[in-house]
Order: structure tokens, then C-alpha cells, then sequence
């Protein structure tokens, strides 16, 4: 980026100047979205101006769609929602990679518990087994995408806790080893606490998207993980054939009863 200037653009307010040549990099491809823009500090070192005028520019370049503020993380250029599959069991780094950004993961808490409660139903364990519980937050470029809180019965993966997961995703090594058949998805919206904002890092008003997820391999659950991403940054779809000769493999969605398991 040069710095700002005479001509017929030294009319227009400075704050405007340093608007349009953000947008000219943007509209151009030289900054496409997902990417990081340079901080504040490094466009006030750049360009000779204040701190405020730069401060002005994203400001509203931000609300105007075009720029994507995350705080303690930087700044990025707004691109659409990305969206994950319901329908597919696929892994959030390769989906990433697939997209052409770098996918990162941090993992926070990787042990093994005893079971109680909602989690010893959802994984159909008796109160008191014990489960390995593996907690990650997923990045894009750095940016956060996903709050990952997964159960795992240690029978199907037993060596869960010697694994390095922010290597390869919990999702990958069970897709590799275990071979699910059958699988649930349920969606709601939710509202972060402290710490998944902290995490995640969100505005106080931005509200997420929660999928909840089980799997089967013959007849026992794998693993149930809730998996949690911020509104503005993910979508969640499916697409499928509804013809006679689609429907036949098509996923079947049922109703979910109050212990977890698809109704009959």
C-alpha cells in the first residue's frame, strides 16, 4: 500500500483516501478473502497518518461488510459464510485445506473422564465408565472457526490420549479407523458463554450454530461431540437428490427423542 497521495483524491477526506485503497486491494485479488490485512499499526507506519484516521477507515470499511474485525486476533477480508456438510462425515481441516487456507488447532483439554449425566446417555455408557473427552478450538488463517468438545469411547480409539490431535483432527483418526454406519446430527442455535466468546473470539451479540453429533459402528456409539461455530463466519447445509431413483440413498432425517436417539 502507498501512501496517500495529491491529485483529485486529495480532496477527499484522508480517512476516505485510505478507504479506497484498501478496496482497490481487495477488488483486485492482490487481498482475497480470508486474508489478514496488516494492522493498524503497521498501515499508521506505513502511510505517515494517525492512528485515528486509520481506526476511521476500518471502522467503517467493517460495517460496511467488506472487513472482518476479530479482536486480540486482526483484521480479515469478509468472504461468505463457509458451510459443512449434515450429511457427510468430513474432517474441518481438510474441508479448510480444501478452500485453499492454512488449518490450524489448538487443543485445550485432551483426558479421560468418568461419564454421568446427559454425556453417559448420549454415548450409551453406564454412570461411572469412564470416556476420553478431547476439547480443540479449529483456526482458518488463524482466524477461529470452531469449538470442538468430543467424547470418545475408549474402545474404539484406545491410545486417545498418546495422540498429538492438533496434528491430525480427532474427526480424521476416527475416519481412519473406525468405520462408522450410522450417524446423527442435530442443529440448534446457541448462545456463547464468557469463555467460548473468549475462544472463539466473538463480539458479546454474535450468536453461534451448535451441532451435535453421534456416531455408530455396529450398533455402539463411537463418539458425540458438540461442535460449536461462530453465526457470521459458518453455514451448516445438506444437498440430495429427491428423485425416485435418489431417494433410495439418501440420509434419512427423523425426529430426535428426549434421550438422544432417533425416534423408531
Amino acid at each position: 500500500m502507498t501512501a496517500p497521495g495529491g491529485g483529485t483524491g486529495a480532496a477527499r477526506p484522508l480517512y476516505q483516501q485510505i478507504k479506497d485503497r484498501i478496496m482497490a486491494r481487495i477488488q483486485s485479488g492482490d487481498w482475497a478473502p480470508g486474508r489478514r490485512i496488516p494492522s493498524e499499526n503497521a498501515i499508521v507506519r506505513e502511510l505517515g497518518v494517525s492512528r485515528m484516521t486509520v481506526h476511521r477507515a476500518l471502522r467503517e470499511l467493517a460495517s460496511e461488510g467488506y472487513l472482518l474485525r476479530v479482536a486480540g486476533v486482526g483484521t480479515f477480508v469478509a468472504e461468505a459464510p463457509r458451510q459443512t456438510s449434515l450429511v457427510e462425515l468430513r474432517d474441518i481441516a481438510d474441508e479448510v485445506r480444501r478452500a485453499g487456507a492454512e488449518h490450524s488447532a489448538q487443543v485445550l483439554t485432551q483426558v479421560r473422564r468418568p461419564v454421568k449425566g446427559e454425556v453417559a446417555e448420549r454415548l450409551e455408557l453406564d454412570p461411572g465408565s469412564e470416556a476420553f473427552r478431547v476439547t480443540l478450538v479449529h483456526a482458518q488463517d488463524g482466524l477461529p472457526i470452531q469449538h470442538e468438545d468430543r467424547w470418545i469411547v475408549p474402545a474404539f480409539l484406545p491410545d486417545a490420549l498418546d495422540l498429538d490431535f492438533s496434528l491430525a483432527t480427532p474427526s480424521q483418526v476416527l475416519l481412519e479407523r473406525v468405520a462408522a454406519d450410522e450417524m446423527e446430527h442435530v442443529v440448534q442455535a446457541v448462545a456463547p458463554d464468557e469463555d467460548l466468546r473468549r475462544l472463539l473470539a466473538l463480539d458479546a451479540a454474535e450468536p453461534c450454530l451448535r451441532l451435535e453429533r453421534r456416531t455408530w459402528n455396529h450398533g455402539r456409539v463411537v463418539t458425540f461431540a458438540r461442535l460449536t461455530y461462530p453465526g457470521g463466519r459458518y453455514g451448516l447445509g445438506a444437498r440430495y437428490s429427491l428423485r425416485p431413483e435418489g431417494v433410495r440413498d439418501a440420509p434419512e432425517f427423523r425426529p430426535v427423542s428426549p434421550a438422544g436417539r432417533k425416534a423408531p
